[in-house]
């Protein structure tokens, strides 16, 4: 229980950071705006021409009784529309982070360098990074698809359909979001999808204590826009938790010789030392002087 409430505390000094910092949650906000406008100019297309879409999908059911064709064709156009809705909210994350890839990796770096410590990424060609970003997207999004779908037929199960099955899919949309957030830092860190898969796993209820909410949250798309970037920083942070710096070298001890003490040999100082050299000389030059009177 400690971890998700340590999940949620990240969830929220991510979104304290940006408060902070209201340039960044600014230029933060202006990729996932464009995302969103995207989003909703596609679905509105959709409900335009989702029924001329089924209807020029299904030829055979032209010449079928009136009833049946037109509630098959309905059933099909909600599906189609239902589709839609559901593949724009889980890749919603992961088009807005490649959207506003340059936004959302110095908004991160400077989260690094406020805690302290930054890394240095590793040099990619613009093009590589490109192409990762869009595979790992894709991978994770079929993931998504692939859980949805178990749900989905899962929640025809009586009792458990209604109740487990809702909580279970906020869990897994948590984890995904989670997964998609965390790519910034973890690039910086040259972890990769499957390792950085691995790393989320092993503290499961951490990642749930940070993705859940968001999940739940991201559900609203102005909600979404206005979170992000405190939702990239609360995953900076998260990453750190997750795989912290390496603690800083501690600077060795100066001796210094104590002083009136003769014997301890001052650092880089060859013997002997000058203190007694003078003295030595001061010594010789006083028995000279003696030898010199007494002749």
């Amino acid at each position: 229980m400690g971890d998700v409430i340590k999940g949620v505390r990240l969830l929220v000094d991510g979104q304290r950071w940006v408060l902070r910092h209201r340039r960044d949650w600014r230029f933060g906000m202006i990729p996932a705006l464009i995302t969103l406008v995207g989003y909703v100019v596609a679905l509105v297309a959709l409900v335009l021409w989702a029924g001329d879409l089924v209807d020029w999908a299904t030829p055979f059911a032209d010449h079928w009784a009136s009833p049946w064709s037109g509630a098959f064709r309905g059933v099909l156009t909600a599906m189609l529309f239902g589709g839609g809705l559901l593949l724009s909210v889980i890749s919603f994350t992961a088009v807005t982070l490649l959207v506003g890839d340059p936004f959302y990796e110095a908004l991160s770096a400077r989260v690094e360098r406020s805690e302290g410590d930054c890394p240095e990424a590793p040099e990619r060609p613009l093009w590589r990074e490109v192409w990762v970003a869009v595979r790992d997207g894709v991978r994770v999004l079929l993931w998504a698809v692939g859980f949805g779908v178990v749900l989905f037929a899962a929640g025809f199960i009586p009792v458990a359909g209604q109740t487990a099955v809702p909580a279970v899919g906020f869990c897994v949309s948590g984890f995904f979001l989670a997964l998609e957030l965390c790519t910034v830092a973890c690039e910086r860190r040259d972890v990769d999808l499957t390792a950085r898969t691995r790393l989320l796993r092993r503290r499961l209820p951490l990642v749930l204590g940070f993705g859940v909410p968001l999940a739940v949250v991201f559900l609203v798309p102005f909600v979404a826009v206005v979170l992000m970037p405190g939702a990239v920083a609360g995953a900076t942070l998260l990453v750190r938790e997750l795989l912290p710096p390496p603690p800083r070298p501690e600077p060795e001890p100066h001796l210094e010789p104590e002083p009136g003490r003769l014997g301890t040999a001052p650092p880089h100082e060859p013997w002997p030392y000058p203190t007694e050299r003078s003295g030595g000389a001061g010594g010789s030059a006083g028995g000279s002087a003696g030898g010199g009177a007494g002749a």
